[in-house]
């Protein structure tokens, strides 16, 4: 009996003096991030939806066939997919794209996902939304180096897409056009949006992100990165200098410049938006630098006012990993496109 009062007390003082040494688990203090903050970021729409272009069933059916359809281009080994899969959020993995006779671009190919609600497409901001940014890389000859007539032969030799482009467009004589498929394809690419558990925090949610994540948010907005990347897509809304602070190390594409031939459009390119970042790179107009938080402090040095540390970058990419989303597997499903009949166009090399 006194043996066993013994025990029970030793074990009574182990306990008291783990406590005193700080062994019991503390609760970890949430990080605050003031309301404040937040208001010049959106939560992230359905769909990117527009009224010069208004969506159907048919219209998108259609343009998920077009941007997988690879006899769009002159070789038929190019689609939409080839330089922005969608099952990579987008974006390939690569600095600039390879198209026509293995011709290399000179421009990062951007993510997809969301482009159809950015001010202009294109770094430059050449065109005015994505039913018009799909016709260039059909035309462009370094990419998939065809001519309107061509795209709208090539599609009108295949019985299944003119039922495709009948449905979509109702009540036109001649639905295959090439306009026609850039509107579908626009239609198509306004529901790739991929919500992720920033939309939640931003909905009230203060659980959905970390202690870690909230501190790289905070972070990010101290430097003063908001100022560009905001809005629901962060970024995408407005043009900037690359080399606001001092001269970037690049400066062979001047950027808007070399569509509007003004002298204050030099080195101005569109800002990207931020929305799955973690998975689109590598980064920048020219895809010069392959890794984020390489890229976080080559924007401290080059755009706001003083350099980042390698905590403070390593702080925000930790944010910035909150805003990836879940892909939309059923929406972006590779379809079954239509087959090749006698009269469809058969591979150029040239």
């Amino acid at each position: 009996m006194h043996f066993i009062k013994r025990e029970y007390l030793c074990a009574l003082l182990l306990v008291a003096v783990m406590t005193a040494c700080g062994s019991k688990p503390q609760t970890e203090a949430a990080v605050e991030v003031d309301p404040e903050f937040l208001r010049v970021f959106k939560v992230s729409p359905a769909r990117l939806e527009s009224e010069k272009n208004p969506t159907t069933e048919e219209k998108v059916a259609l343009g998920r066939m077009l941007y997988y359809e690879e006899r769009l281009s002159q070789n038929q080994k190019i689609s939409c997919n080839t330089c922005h899969p969608l099952d990579q959020y987008g974006a390939e993995a690569k600095a600039t794209s390879t198209g026509h006779k293995e011709q290399v671009g000179n421009r990062n190919a951007p993510t997809v996902y969301y482009a159809a609600g950015h001010i202009l497409q294109f770094w430059d901001g050449r065109a005015a939304d994505v039913e018009e940014q799909a016709k260039g890389p059909m035309l462009n000859p370094v990419e998939m180096a065809m001519a309107a007539p061509q795209v709208e032969a090539t599609l009108r030799s295949m019985p299944g897409y003119v039922e495709a482009f009948q449905k979509a467009f109702p009540g036109e004589k001649n639905p295959v056009t090439f306009d026609n498929a850039a509107k579908a394809i626009g239609v198509f690419e306004r529901g790739l949006v991929t919500p992720s558990r920033w939309d939640k925090f931003l909905e009230g949610d203060k659980t959905a992100l970390t202690n870690e994540e909230k501190q790289g948010f905070l972070t990010f907005y101290k430097a003063g990165c908001h100022t560009c990347h905001n809005g629901p897509y962060l970024g995408g809304r407005l043009y900037q200098r690359a080399g606001l602070i001092k001269p970037w190390p690049n400066q062979k594409d001047q950027g808007r410049f070399e569509v509007t031939r003004q002298e204050h459009d030099k080195m101005m390119f569109k800002v990207p938006a931020l929305r799955n970042i973690e998975k689109t790179g590598p980064y920048f107009h020219d895809g010069s630098v392959a890794a984020l938080e390489q890229a976080i402090r080559q924007m401290g040095e080059y755009q706001v006012e003083r350099p980042l540390t390698e905590t403070e970058a390593k702080q925000i990419a930790t944010w910035m990993k909150a805003l990836t989303g879940d892909l939309p597997t059923e929406y972006i499903k590779r379809p079954e496109l239509p087959p090749s009949t006698e009269k469809t166009p058969k591979p150029s090399a040239n």
